[in-house]
């Protein structure tokens, strides 16, 4: 395993091309850094050891399957010790995509695609709300997507900056 600390301008690069495009040929990449193919691989096998790269996903259009309505979702819970059973009631609905614990008034946030807004409703009001250890929801539609990206890579002498910066 190595140290994510550790990574050199090669991985970098490596991760901005595959952040880019994902299907890139590898040895597209190899030419990009100016390595041979194997190395890219052995480079790519040691990313995703390292838990750097959790892999590949295919993403799909939500309106392209009927899911029109976009929810973000606060949930506060009645008491923490409970988080767990909530979150993996959470995990059965396949209409969450994502949950994250905040902090502030609310203990999760949800993000949800749902077929349209009766939809909506019957997930909060029949399923979410219903889940033991859930006390409330707080609920926001989104109309619009114009930003859908992947995480920045931003090169190490960026990211070294910024720490001293901080």
């Amino acid at each position: 395993m190595i140290d994510k600390t550790l990574l050199d301008s090669i991985d970098y690069k490596i991760l901005k091309l595959l952040t880019e495009n994902a299907r890139i040929p590898y040895l597209e990449i190899a030419r990009e850094c100016g390595i041979s193919g194997a190395a890219i691989h052995q480079r790519i096998k040691k990313l995703e050891e390292a838990n750097v790269i959790e892999g590949t996903r295919l993403m799909i259009k939500p309106k392209s399957v009927n899911l029109g309505v976009c929810a973000f979702v606060n949930v506060k819970i009645t008491q923490f010790d409970v988080i767990n059973r909530v979150i993996d009631a959470l995990t059965t609905m396949p209409e969450v995509v994502e949950c994250h614990v905040v902090v502030g008034q609310y203990t999760l946030l949800i993000k949800l695609y749902c077929i349209d807004n009766n939809h909506l409703m019957d997930m909060l009001a029949n399923r979410i709300l219903k889940i033991e250890g859930v006390a409330e929801t707080s609920s926001f539609i989104s109309l619009d997507q114009p930003i859908d990206r992947s995480i920045p890579v931003l090169e190490k002498k960026h990211v070294q900056n910024d720490k001293k910066k901080a």
